[in-house]
């Protein structure tokens, strides 16, 4: 692939970049900016989403038809880590989880009427929405296939929803959800996907759950369905297509976690790079130390190391393949080297990095999901031995 970017998306990327500088960054440094789960304050949020609006920048992922800007994989891999510079970036671009990889997914499989209805919302800024899928144990995580509990009876035309569900990330704000259950036991076909309404009688939030890291917004939440009631018309594909919706949903957004988690890793050596600049020890400033330099080098080797994996990723996927082991690829060395850039970043700011004077500690807290947010690196690391063990030397295929 030529991984020289078209003047088009070279142009919304640097205006990407541009935005967020001016714009988002200084919002960093507020104390009234962070609303209770550290991210970015409702009123200060509308603002700027208003404000990417009027620049031209507002859900680059969308077709234009629907008021996205039409931009392809590539595109947003380019632009996604240029939003992430801040922590506060892409939610101010609506390209922010778990709204993007829901609305990509309505878009790919969703139905004339059920993009109206329930996508067109979440484009316009009108909703937040939430996918529900991983249960308590003996529930489904990596396994939804082989392990969920939450099961979809039907009843006429409509399917009755029993079941828990956790770790939901968005709940707590969102309006529209999309929902994997049990429809037969079927090892293959087994579940399916419903879309339902926050004012649906049936369901209840349990708890908000605490976490380690910052939150997006609406958090973490507990799910209990106790009859709940989706007419058939909110089924999502056909009966015994849940899995499916699942790995379409799965496979793009998992590599936007990749795009947007390397312009986080960047924006932690940005700080680093500008500290070891000024502050001196024994005699000569921190940059000039060998030690020094081998830690930038070796975390700006891994970055970019990442930014190719990914990149080889959206290219593939805008090709029409699944790019399962690619994404997984992405997946496993993003994740790592957002820790590692973040982790050297701290360890050269010192006492600094570690303090709230910086964005480091915030950096550090959120980074420690990457390795488990849509399937664990252990889970991925699998997935590339099937391919290795089924495709031999073609697993290195140029094709």
């Amino acid at each position: 692939m030529d991984f020289t970017l078209s003047p088009e998306i070279d142009d919304y990327r640097r205006r990407v970049r541009a935005f967020v500088e001016e714009q988002i960054i200084p919002l960093e440094t507020k104390a009234d900016a962070y609303d209770e789960g550290e991210n970015l304050a409702p009123a200060y949020l509308e603002a700027l989403r208003a404000q990417t609006r009027a620049a031209g920048l507002w859900c680059l992922q969308m077709p234009r038809e629907r008021g996205g800007q039409g931009l392809g994989t590539i595109g947003m891999a380019a632009c996604y880590e240029e939003m992430n510079r801040s922590i506060f970036g892409p939610v101010a671009f609506n390209c922010a989880a778990p709204d993007d990889g829901n609305m990509m997914l309505l878009h790919k499989v969703g139905s004339e009427a059920q993009q109206d209805r329930w996508l067109q919302p979440i484009i316009d800024g009108k909703v937040r929405s939430a996918f529900v899928m991983t249960e308590p144990h003996p529930g489904s995580g990596s396994d939804p296939a082989g392990m969920m509990r939450t099961t979809a009876t039907r009843k006429g035309k409509k399917w009755v929803i029993e079941g828990r569900k956790w770790f939901i990330t968005g709940a707590g704000v969102a309006e529209h959800f999309i929902l994997i259950a049990r429809t037969s036991d079927d090892p293959r076909k087994g579940l399916s996907a419903f879309l339902y309404h926050r004012d649906d009688p049936g369901w209840e939030i349990v708890r908000r759950i605490p976490i380690l890291g910052p939150e997006e917004h609406g958090g973490h939440c507990e799910l209990k369905f106790n009859g709940l009631e989706i007419p058939d018309e909110n089924r999502l594909l056909e009966i015994g297509d849940g899995l499916k919706v699942t790995q379409i949903r799965l496979g793009t957004a998992r590599l936007t976690h990749c795009m947007r988690w390397l312009g986080m890793a960047k924006r932690a050596l940005e700080i680093a790079a500008d500290y070891v600049r000024e502050r001196e020890a024994f005699g000569s400033r921190l940059a000039e130390h060998e030690g020094v330099q081998w830690m930038l080098g070796e975390a700006a080797m891994e970055v970019h190391s990442g930014r190719l994996l990914t990149m080889h990723a959206a290219w593939k996927l805008e090709q029409g393949d699944f790019a399962r082991k690619e994404v997984s690829m992405a997946k496993i060395a993003v994740a790592d080297l957002l820790h590692k850039a973040i982790d050297t970043a701290i360890q050269l700011c010192g006492a600094r990095g570690y303090s709230k004077d910086t964005v480091l500690q915030w950096m550090y807290r959120y980074a420690r999901q990457a390795r488990l947010v849509d399937g664990a690196s252990e889970v991925h690391k699998m997935v590339l031995s099937r391919n290795l063990l089924d495709q031999g030397l073609d697993f290195w295929s140029w094709d």
